[in-house]
């Protein structure tokens, strides 16, 4: 790839960490967590954990996603602690009170661990939709994967976040990230 391209896109990845940072938090409180990773190795590091999971799991979605991050020039990991209430008492965790959730005791799936504060989940949802945005307005490619967090989770390239989501990032003559197959 040209350089001067994947300059660009690192820029435009920093952009993207700029409007998720300053996305709307319920309260105002900013919990979010943005890593960018951009290195050949960083990147084989990650797509080889996807792998591993999705093997693992015998979730093939995680070994497709995994060469699109092969292919990609950078990935921006976007997280959260859900399991820090905003102290709002509103029950969508599934407790009466912020006071109860910080009490129950936390159950570990699969990938992630609940219960988790429903205004910490939408607010890395809002910070997400915003990164994704800004990387449609400057025609960079890219696409959500639940399935980049996950991996990144595990490698603890998250260092306070319990819920993550990654946004690949490329710049070719068409997108890498659709027409997929398993």
């Amino acid at each position: 790839m040209n350089m001067d391209l994947k300059t660009a896109i690192i820029e435009v990845a920093r952009l993207m960490a700029i409007s998720a940072r300053t996305a709307p938090k319920t309260r105002g409180i900013d919990d979010i967590e943005i890593v960018l990773l951009e290195g050949e190795e960083e990147l084989n590091k990650l797509a080889d954990k996807m792998e591993e999971i999705g093997r693992e799991t015998d979730r093939k979605f995680f070994i497709r996603d995994s060469k699109n991050v092969r292919q990609s020039q950078a990935i921006l990991l976007i997280g959260v602690k859900s399991s820090k209430p905003k102290d709002l008492d509103c029950g969508g965790c599934g407790y009466k009170t912020c006071g109860e959730f910080r009490k129950a005791t936390k159950v570990s799936g699969r990938d992630l661990t609940g219960p988790g504060c429903i205004f910490q989940l939408i607010d890395l949802g809002i910070a997400v939709g915003s990164a994704a945005k800004t990387a449609s307005l400057l025609n960079v490619d890219n696409r959500v994967m639940f399935s980049i967090g996950t991996a990144a989770l595990k490698l603890g390239l998250l260092k306070e976040s319990d819920v993550a989501l990654g946004l690949p990032l490329s710049a070719y003559g068409k997108s890498i990230y659709f027409d997929r197959k398993m």
